[in-house]
């Protein structure tokens, strides 16, 4: 048996260690340094995991994806990555957000520790141009040689294809991104605890020069990654109640930017209200305080497009339909499998993408094992 990975990024390197553990020959192919993609990742302290440990809540998580992932977190769940990453000497912690994150918070120490542990491995800094499935197994074309292997995971990441294969590939579009907005003069402005009357999700946002980013923005990016531009979000800048009619009765010779200032920024207010933001509050009659109420629970935005080259995942890749959830192989080409990011699948920020690659590395190397 022969077992070449393509793409040493967070899901190949998992593949290569549960392989080598068993003891068989790993060849992993990368034209790039190992793990490189692991760094940026949770802000350079690797976002491993978050913490949800019913596997249907945690597909939830994943706009596509969601059913194929029950399966897959059903044999290997949050609990089973925090094992994996204590037997790599990677000991853990759970933010209060559920973000679980290595104690050294150091993505390079977890790229290190699991380097380490697949130094066996052999690796071709290689770029492949082919993959082309022969009769008793796959041969593997790079820029400068050709290669034959047994079993095959394909563990690419984000875009890529081979045309030796007939699989389908949906195709790729920005997620988890900033979204470019008609809105220009509240760059830097952040409001937090925003809810999305859309889509029942809450979060901070950030105003920015193109338009608007931060948490609650990149979960809405990826639900509506296929939709088509321009298309309206409505926003609820303050969830809680706000009692407006108090506040004004209380400070009726305060400017309304002044009143409402302790529950939004103030240059928000300006530009939310524009000139009633200098009124005073003695003089708002209930139609107009019922209009600026409606204004802050119903702030609706015209989104343009994405704000490309932001994006750190993409929605799009091989159609999970030619997919066994059960075993990551190809359902057109025995001996072949595929796992991470290559995948139809992406995940909200917060640990779940890295998750994915863990998951489906773990079930495509117990496959492999099982058909030994």
């Amino acid at each position: 048996m022969s077992i070449a990975i393509i793409g040493a990024g967070a899901s190949g390197c998992v593949a290569a260690y549960f392989l080598l553990k068993a003891g068989l020959d790993v060849t992993l192919f990368d034209f790039s340094a190992p793990l490189r993609t692991l760094l940026p990742t949770g802000g350079g302290r690797c976002n491993l995991a978050h913490a949800e440990y019913d596997f249907k809540e945690l597909a939830k998580n994943y706009p596509r994806g969601e059913k194929f992932l029950y399966s897959v977190f059903s044999k290997f769940s949050t609990y089973d990555t925090i094992a994996l990453f204590e037997e790599l000497g990677v000991e853990t912690y759970v933010q209060e957000d559920g973000r679980i994150f290595p104690k050294s918070n150091s993505a390079k120490d977890v790229r290190d520790k699991i380097l380490k542990k697949i130094k066996k491995a052999d690796f071709i800094k290689e770029k492949i141009t082919d993959v082309i499935p022969l009769e008793s197994g796959f041969k593997i074309k790079t820029e400068k040689a050709e290669y034959f292997f047994s079993h095959v995971i394909i563990s690419t990441g984000g875009k890529s294809s081979f045309k030796g294969l007939k699989h389908k590939i949906i195709p790729f579009t920005p997620s988890l991104v900033g979204l470019n907005a008609d809105i220009k003069d509240l760059s830097g402005v952040c409001i937090k605890n925003v809810f999305s009357n859309d889509f029942k999700i809450s979060g901070d946002i950030l105003f920015t020069h193109f338009g608007i980013s931060g948490p609650l923005i990149y979960k809405i990016s990826s639900i509506k990654a296929r939709d088509t531009f321009p298309y309206k979000i409505s926003l609820n800048l303050y969830p809680q109640a706000l009692q407006l009619q108090d506040l004004l009765n209380s400070s009726p010779h305060k400017e309304l930017k002044n009143i409402l200032s302790k529950y939004l920024p103030q240059n928000f207010v300006k530009h939310l209200l524009g000139d009633l933001a200098e009124v005073k509050a003695h003089k708002i009659d209930g139609k107009t305080r019922d209009s600026i109420l409606n204004r802050i629970h119903n702030f609706e935005l015209n989104i343009t497009g994405t704000n490309r080259g932001e994006e750190t995942v993409t929605a799009g890749g091989y159609n999970l339909n030619e997919i066994s959830s059960k075993t990551m192989e190809s359902k057109l080409y025995p001996n072949l499998y595929f796992t991470g990011e290559c995948l139809d699948i992406d995940g909200f920020c917060g640990g779940f993408n890295l998750q994915n690659a863990w998951s489906t590395a773990y079930i495509a190397s117990l496959s492999i094992l099982q058909a030994i």
